[in-house]
């Protein structure tokens, strides 16, 4: 065991054991255990890497990942562009050699020049009295035959809960809610600088035919998120009450059934809904400052109970639900308070 021992620098391991008939195993048990002296680890021999012989140069590489970069082919894959070499006449390299390039470089993802969407502000909308800010949307109405649909416009003020405007059209243009639009802010006695109008980003809402009237009546324009639409909650949120009345129905056998339909609906959501976010208030009495005779008068009605039989209420008569007094879209994120401690020295 010591002459293989003395062999294994010079010949190695493999060689040593064969040349004098002993096992490796046998070997490297005993020199594992410490018999005999100890085996110095032979270095390891260098070699050069071994290059395949189907493989590239280095400048043939640089050559193929300086083409791939050039103006002309870096919006195209490397199929496009191996395809276009060959009929050219030119062969460089395969197609999947192109990839394993680009893939050793980091080059694998989207080569193309992409549209980056630019960064959308929250909006956020705040109204304390009528006519300050308004929020309108268009809804589909199905049609007497599959994929026929009539479009309701409808134009909310966010505080009052009022529909100010409405109209149904067998079509959704700009040239309809610009005229809805003029026209109602007419009738409500708009003047420049008191309205802010949001929407979501439909294309009668982004209009520009819409915009250009909307700067001529000094009406300022806002508009929701992408894809989001809590941004419209408020026109969402009346679309539902629209479409969830039990007498809504299925389809509309005709334009002039679904505009006689919201004949009678609008009237009775501005004029007799008792709306759960305005105190049980009318759309109607808000918008028009009825709010504090109506709820005056239902505190003394509440007052008169209380008096007649004081032993059925808790402690004191009760109050007619308050009135908000202000409606967000979006409302700010009140801020972390922030806390301080007194140190004693």
């Amino acid at each position: 065991m010591e002459t293989t021992a003395s062999l294994v620098p010079t010949v190695g391991v493999k060689a040593a054991c064969l040349a004098l008939g002993v096992p490796r195993a046998t070997f490297y048990r005993w020199h594992g255990a410490g018999v005999g002296t100890a085996v110095p680890t032979p270095a390891p021999i260098g070699r050069a890497p071994r290059v395949h012989p189907r493989s590239l140069s280095r400048d043939e590489q640089q050559t193929v990942l300086d083409l791939l970069h050039s103006r002309r082919f870096c919006d195209l894959s490397p199929a496009e562009t191996y395809a276009t070499l060959l009929d050219e006449g030119t062969y460089l390299a395969s197609e999947r050699t192109m990839y394993r390039l680009l893939a050793a470089a980091g080059e694998t993802g989207e080569r193309r020049n992409q549209r980056v969407h630019p960064a959308y502000a929250k909006p956020e909308l705040l109204a304390t009295a009528p006519n300050e800010v308004w929020s309108w949307d268009i809804t589909k109405l199905l049609g007497p035959a599959k994929w026929t649909y009539f479009y309701l416009y409808v134009l909310l003020d966010i505080f009052s809960r009022y529909v100010v405007g409405w109209m149904v059209a067998y079509q959704e243009l700009a040239t309809l809610a610009e005229r809805l639009i003029a026209e109602t802010a007419t009738k409500q006695g708009i003047v420049a600088g008191q309205l802010t109008l949001h929407a979501d980003r439909g294309s009668s809402m982004t209009s520009k035919p819409v915009a250009f009237l909307l700067a001529d009546l000094g009406i300022t324009k806002t508009h929701s998120r992408p894809h989001v639409s809590n941004d419209n909650p408020y026109s969402e949120s009346q679309f539902k009450t629209l479409k969830y009345r039990p007498d809504f129905p299925v389809r509309f056998d005709s334009i002039e059934q679904a505009r006689a339909f919201c004949q009678e609906f609008f009237p009775w959501y501005n004029a007799e809904h008792r709306h759960a976010g305005l105190g049980l208030l009318t759309p109607e009495v808000v918008h028009y400052g009825q709010a504090d005779t109506v709820r005056t008068a239902r505190r003394q009605v509440l007052h008169a109970a209380y008096a007649a039989h004081p032993e059925r209420f808790v402690r004191h008569a009760p109050e007619p639900p308050p009135l908000p007094t202000a409606a967000w879209i979006n409302p700010p994120r009140p801020a972390a308070p922030t806390t301080t401690q007194e140190v004693s020295h």
